[in-house]
């Protein structure tokens, strides 16, 4: 029993010195989650639409509306429709998810150099492009061509739970080409929320916002670890954005670019200080007492365990937080939200729309086009290269997916109509294209699987001599 104790405890600062380690585990943790967050997705969409359609749909949309105020004293008090707890505050956290999964992808990940970012930001780049100006062809002498950025957006969730229904039958490639995709895809998105989808500007509300962003920056700077100071300066941040006029999400993103990589314990002295406990824990009686008999014991291995977490990038240690309550609660809540439109508009009275047709054909055209054009593009001018383990079935087949653009799509069709039936037209029209998307998708990587089954299999029998 006391070795066993012993090898437990050896296993720890084994774990903890290997820093990469830990980046590739919260990257895997990522791609699990979004799976399984994305099938919960789905899940919460069916109910959205029950509760928007069913006798239950009045009170569904009153208790949206419905007003939930914070009151700090008397004097000072911060309400918001649930609705808008949900699209303005949830969405923070959403965004600043996105914000934090960016900065690791652009530091070790698929993004963090030039040949790896390279194919996935061009496709990303012309899946954004193409989608916008189909919008624009049909609308562009209408009063819709504000919902351009609509069938900009692919949705993360979505995308990759679909992909994860198809488990191996995909290369693994083929999910990271995705992941970096859609992380460049969000990206363009922020941007055009923050720069076409915000309202009037009040500058004392917008300085004040940076004056506080420049202050976490500074924090940074001199190197303090702490995730409370950031967390509070967060929610400052987020408070300063909600009333200055750009959306506030955007502070989501503003506060992951403040959060601290570098861990307070570096490698080189997580190794000392783990030498010198193992050697007090060496001296201690391990023998013939286990940790709960023993308190030099119990200190040594608190003093091991706290150096680890110490030894863990703040960065990482916020986003690995924050993702399971991001994929299986913020954006379930968000689609429960915003997917219970009213289905008492036909198909046709849909398509007939230059709106609707612009949301469909750019999701459920665009999107493949764009991303599938931009990659020929790449690799024919240089520039950027595919995986040896996908083929152009597999770019197809991904370029589908991407047309899934539910929360983003419903997200910006928010921000760019109030009128009650533009939004209705725009979000049938969105779910609609999504639906294609996913099912075409789906069918061109399913019928792609045997193929390359196949000629695996004949690669076999060849190199076996037979």
């Amino acid at each position: 029993m006391e070795n066993k104790e012993k090898d437990v405890t050896m296993n720890e600062p084994q774990k903890a010195q290997s820093a990469l380690a830990y980046v590739r585990e919260t990257a895997q943790k990522f791609l699990d989650r979004e799976t399984a967050g994305g099938i919960l997705l789905i899940i919460a969409t069916i109910v959205a639409l029950f509760l928007g359609n069913s006798q239950f749909s009045e009170m569904y949309h009153h208790y949206l509306k419905d007003e939930f105020v914070i009151e700090f004293s008397e004097h000072f008090n911060f309400g918001l429709t649930i609705e808008e707890w949900i699209n303005d505050g949830l969405m923070a956290i959403f965004f600043l998810v996105a914000g934090l999964e960016l900065k690791r992808e652009v530091l070790v990940g698929e993004l963090s150099s030039f040949k790896k970012a390279s194919s996935p930001l061009l496709a990303a780049l012309g899946g954004m492009i193409v989608p916008a100006l189909i919008f624009a062809s049909f609308n562009s002498e209408t009063a819709y061509i504000r919902g351009w950025g609509i069938p900009m957006a692919t949705d993360i969730a979505y995308s990759l739970g679909i992909i994860g229904l198809l488990g191996k039958k995909i290369p693994s490639q083929l999910k990271i080409f995705l992941v970096a995709l859609a992380i460049a895809d969000d990206v363009g998105a922020i941007l055009v929320i923050a720069l076409f989808y915000s309202s009037q500007i009040s500058w004392f509300y917008l300085v004040g916002g940076l004056g506080i962003f420049v202050g976490l920056l500074v924090l940074n700077k001199i190197r303090v670890k702490n995730l409370s100071w950031y967390i509070t300066g967060g929610i400052v941040l987020w408070y300063f954005f909600l009333n200055s006029g750009v959306h506030p999400t955007i502070a989501g993103v503003l506060f992951a670019i403040t959060i601290p990589v570098r861990p307070k314990l570096d490698s080189k002295h997580l190794k000392e200080r783990t030498t010198r406990n193992l050697g007090q824990l060496e001296e201690a009686d391990i023998e013939t007492k286990n940790p709960l008999q023993d308190i030099k014991q119990r200190l040594i291995l608190k003093a091991i365990k706290k150096d680890t977490e110490n030894s863990r990038p703040p960065l990482l240690k916020l986003e690995n937080s924050l993702i399971d309550f991001n994929a299986f609660f913020i954006i379930p809540i968000f689609a429960i939200a915003n997917a219970g439109v009213k289905l008492d508009v036909s198909f046709l009275e849909v398509v007939s729309s230059s709106l609707g047709l612009g949301v469909i054909a750019g999701l459920a055209v665009g999107k493949v086009t764009g991303i599938s054009l931009f990659t020929w593009l790449g690799q024919k001018i240089g520039v950027s290269s595919i995986h040896s383990s996908l083929k152009w079935k597999h770019i197809l087949g991904v370029g589908m997916i991407a047309g899934i653009g539910f929360t983003m799509s419903l997200f910006i069709t928010n921000l760019a109509f109030t009128n009650p039936e533009l939004v209705k037209v725009s979000k049938i029209s969105i779910l609609i294209a999504s639906s294609i998307a996913a099912l075409i998708g789906v069918l061109i990587l399913f019928l792609s699987s045997p193929v390359q089954q196949k000629n695996k299999n004949i690669k076999t029998l060849h190199r076996n001599g037979k």
